[in-house]
């Protein structure tokens, strides 16, 4: 499909760039095809969810992504910043590099960051081992649990660029960016649909029997990645790593015999889902990387129910939304939005999405 068909004007007030508090106080639109739409808010996840569904959320955690270096080549000095968005491996990172053409293989990277007490912290050092189109692979002198503390230590939270671009990281990102059951550390953006939930809608909904499940999915920093080219069949669509163990299919698979509904909390969930039942059409235990890109007229083997944000313009999200419910069901969806005043992106209002009947 043409990528311009997935484009939409989105007034610039619509993006919300801080979160509404009680987080589950956001408002929710509901996205039935063929039945019209509803203007709710997520607490009424209480009235509109089942004994026997199954709450999918996504447990990764937000680490502090955002870097900034100095290039050292020679006697040459460069300021360069870097937002980390894959791990290769116990002492490498695939990282988007700004400027990138300041760097070229075999460049000294020296990381330096004051820590809350003031005190200088010894310097983080690593090793440029490629550059390719605005990615750089760097490879840390520190490894493993120590690399991870380290990146604790010098790194920021890695705010959305149409958020960081419009006011400084504040406080209260470090909380407000990461989900009440945020558990392993990994991603370098989050799950935001997970943003709505408090601990108290959790225990409510649990109460009512609504099952709720822990997967993961390390979120990459290529989600925010505009998509350039023409035609959906030319785009390559970045991969992340996920895991669902076999207990948990077995759960899952266990609710869907007695009725309920799978509901993936966030288009990260829903990816995950549908990369573990792609071989066979049935949900199957995972731990690997996925780049799957979901395009109208993917048939669907996993999710029933598709709770998520408001997404950008010609993003590989919205074309996933619109596989889900329809084309033109969310292009109306959100043109419905944007006229009632909900709000957009990652801090933004949520929509509740039902598969369309193909």
């Amino acid at each position: 499909m043409r990528v311009d068909q997935f484009d939409f004007n989105l007034p610039s007030e619509r993006i919300a760039l801080f979160p509404v508090r009680p987080r589950d106080s956001a408002r929710m639109l509901i996205v039935k095809p063929n039945a019209g739409l509803e203007d709710k808010k997520v607490t009424d996840l209480l009235d509109l969810l089942a004994p026997n569904d199954v709450l999918v959320v996504n447990d990764t955690k937000v680490i502090p992504a955002e870097l900034a270096a100095i290039r050292h080549r020679g006697e040459n000095q460069s300021k360069v910043s870097f937002n980390l968005h894959k791990r290769i491996d116990g002492s490498s990172w695939a990282a988007f590099a700004r400027p990138a053409k300041r760097l070229k293989a075999g460049d000294k990277l020296v990381f330096s960051a004051i820590n809350d007490n003031s005190v200088e912290l010894v310097d983080l050092i690593a090793h440029v081992k490629e550059v390719d189109q605005g990615q750089a692979i760097i490879q840390f002198e520190l490894e493993n649990a120590q690399l991870d503390e380290a990146i604790k230590s010098f790194g920021a939270m890695p705010l959305p660029p149409y958020i960081g671009a419009k006011r400084q990281l504040e406080k209260s990102d470090l909380s407000d960016y990461q989900t009440v059951y945020a558990d392993e550390e990994g991603a370098v953006a989050a799950p935001t649909a997970g943003l709505h939930f408090t601990d108290d809608l959790l225990e409510k909904l649990n109460k009512k029997g609504v099952i709720i499940e822990k997967i993961t999915l390390h979120v990459g920093a290529g989600t925010f990645l505009p998509v350039k080219v023409d035609d959906t069949d030319e785009h390559k669509m970045h991969s992340e790593w996920g895991e669902i163990s076999a207990d948990i299919v077995k759960r899952i698979k266990a609710a869907k015999a007695k009725g309920g509904r799978i509901i993936a909390v966030g288009t990260t969930s829903l990816r995950l889902l549908e990369s573990a039942a792609r071989k066979t059409g049935e949900l199957e235990a995972f731990c690997d990387d996925t780049d799957i890109f979901i395009t109208p007229g993917y048939k669907f083997n996993a999710v029933d129910i598709l709770m998520t944000n408001f997404h950008l313009p010609r993003s590989t999200l919205f074309m996933l939304v619109s596989a889900f419910s329809g084309f033109d069901n969310m292009h109306h969806a959100y043109a419905h939005a944007i006229e009632n005043e909900y709000r957009f992106y990652s801090y933004g209002d949520a929509s509740l999405l039902f598969r369309l009947s193909l």
